[in-house]
């Protein structure tokens, strides 16, 4: 489903009070007479979609204009997820923009219910439509959008070529990257690599352990103390088992009171199993502080002070502490010092590669340029094709919308570098007559005649140019009788593939339209308004009637807007 602009209500913008315009899917033409405000609905159209904002154009008396647009589009499609994108939401498949501009000149933007940039809608714009008007031509006027437009005319044939450069030109530039970032550092890289060496050289001297500076903590903390745990050890030796020398003085220790706590609980045991239970946990008791007092004893024997020792734990503390310092990292301890010096080594590894890395990425990049070079050249043989015939259709279309003499080429120029999208620069010039050298379209046609350029250029581009909605005022500038025909047969035929609006005084291209709508004139007091109405048949027949003779009721221009529309309707 393509999009295509559903609805647009314009307020307080040039002489429209209020209107509606609703549109059809197909060919849209709105009609009025002179200072209706034909104009203000293109104006409308072009504020919706990021058009400047000129305050002058506001309906004096108002405090601000505003256009409000109701967009179909594809749910979840390329112009929904850019609406999601900004925050904006798509209900049911309708996108709503706002547009106000306030009597001083203060602009604000609305994107799917969310407050947007004005730059947001000029953005989404082109993929939405395209304004053709004697200001507003910039669209195809954009080289970007020329090349584009041309391999989309070009098929088939420059799919495979262009798909088989594309994945070429993303690998060359990738390599090309690499290349730039191994030569143009190697100073760096080798610095880098130099230090990663004596790291690696540092500590492989020291040669830490996993776990070995808690080791050597502990192990200072027990040389720097062992004195007084020598002491606290046979004091507590002493207290649970006694002091051989004092044995005669009396049982003072641990063991010795237990004996006697269970001695005299032993000898009434039998007389209570409560009590007897109470004996064999002293029992117990006994064998555990015996227990206990062994271990002291060979703590207390194992314990020496040995200064040389602790020298010796203190100074290796001191060099891991200085290894952790350097290259703890994430981790504060030996572990962290070894982690590094594992992503270091690999490091190292990729670092002195180097040079085998630059050897091989050089032929590769060869190989690719090479590559590159030959389907760029395959691109431009199948473009200029395309831009021989494009060129020739195109031509042949202005003869028909009276510019006989015209004639448009496509320029291709060939770039210096490689591009995404090949080495050719296109441009789309025009002749205004054979004499007259081929000039970029801006120079070389007037507004009006560069309206009609673009409705032939879009009517040869139909159906490859991917852009649903196309928005022509002054298309018929200075022309008429049967040139006007044509210029309405060829919109009729662009509104085939795309939803086309045109502003129209011609009743030739008013009578092919699918939909007709008029800028009605009315004036309140000293005020004059207009609104839009959307036509029914016989209104269609009094519009053109008016505009044919000047005279909505004449028989003769309701005879021949009859004609027209039988025409019109003929040739669809």
């Amino acid at each position: 489903m393509r999009p295509r602009v559903e609805e647009v209500r314009i307020q307080g913008l040039g002489v429209i009070d209020e209107a509606v315009l609703e549109l059809s899917p197909g060919f849209n033409v709105v009609t009025g007479e002179t200072g209706a405000g034909k104009t203000m609905v293109v104006t409308g159209l072009g504020l919706l979609f990021g058009g400047r904002a000129d305050p002058s154009r506001i309906r004096p008396g108002a405090e601000r204009a505003r256009v409000e647009g109701t967009i179909v589009v594809e749910p979840g499609g390329r112009v929904a997820q850019q609406v999601e994108d900004t925050g904006g939401d798509v209900e049911g498949g309708e996108l709503i923009i706002s547009r106000t501009v306030s009597a001083e000149g203060r602009s604000r933007a609305w994107l799917g219910g969310r407050t947007v940039p004005v730059g947001t809608l000029t953005y989404l714009a082109d993929d939405l439509v395209a304004v053709h008007g004697q200001m507003d031509q910039q669209r195809l006027l954009q080289p970007a959008r020329q090349r584009a437009a041309l391999d989309r005319y070009a098929g088939d044939e420059l799919v495979k070529p262009l798909r088989a450069y594309t994945q070429a030109y993303k690998r060359h530039k990738q390599v090309t990257a690499l290349l730039e970032e191994l030569t143009t550092r190697a100073r760096e890289r080798t610095q880098e690599a130099d230090l990663l060496r004596f790291g690696l050289q540092e500590i492989e001297k020291v040669d830490p352990k996993p776990g070995e500076d808690a080791d050597l903590r502990e192990e200072e903390e027990r040389l720097s103390h062992a004195d007084a745990l020598r002491s606290a050890a046979t004091t507590a030796h002493t207290a649970l088992l006694g002091d051989p020398m004092e044995a005669a003085g009396g049982a003072h220790d641990v063991i010795s009171l237990l004996g006697e706590a269970r001695a005299a609980v032993e000898a009434v045991r039998d007389f209570d199993a409560q009590l007897a239970g109470v004996a064999d946990r002293l029992a117990e008791a006994g064998y555990l502080i015996s227990d206990v007092a062994t271990d002291l004893a060979s703590y207390a024997e194992s314990i020496e002070a040995d200064p040389s020792r602790l020298a010796v734990v203190q100074e290796r503390r001191s060099v891991l502490s200085g290894l952790i310092r350097k290259y703890g990292e994430q981790s504060a301890d030996s572990a962290g010092v070894l982690a590094w010096a594992q992503r270091a080594a690999a490091r190292l590894t990729e670092l002195e590669g180097d040079d085998e890395r630059i050897d091989e990425l050089t032929r590769e990049h060869d190989e690719l340029t090479d590559k590159l070079t030959d389907l760029a050249a395959e691109l431009t043989q199948v473009r200029e094709a395309a831009a021989e015939r494009f060129g020739l259709a195109v031509t042949e279309e202005l003869t028909a919308l009276a510019m006989p003499h015209a004639r448009v080429v496509v320029q291709l120029t060939r770039s210096a570098e490689f591009g995404p999208e090949g080495v050719d620069e296109v441009e789309l010039r025009m002749a205004a007559h054979p004499a007259a050298p081929p000039l970029p379209l801006t120079k070389g046609a007037s507004g009006g005649e560069l309206s009609r350029v673009m409705l032939a250029i879009e009517v040869v581009f139909a159906g490859a140019d991917p852009v649903p909605t196309f928005v022509f005022d002054e298309v018929d500038a200075g022309v008429g009788g049967k040139a006007a025909v044509e210029i309405g047969r060829r919109l009729a035929r662009l509104a085939r593939t795309a939803q086309v609006i045109v502003v129209t005084h011609l009743p030739q291209v008013a009578a092919f339209a699918d939909q007709h709508l008029v800028v009605e004139k009315a004036s309140d007091g000293s005020v004059v308004r207009s609104g839009v109405t959307t036509l029914d048949h016989e209104g269609r027949v009094r519009e053109l009637s008016r505009m044919l003779a000047g005279l909505e009721d004449s028989e003769l221009g309701r005879a021949h807007a009859e004609e027209l529309l039988g025409l019109a309707a003929a040739d669809r």
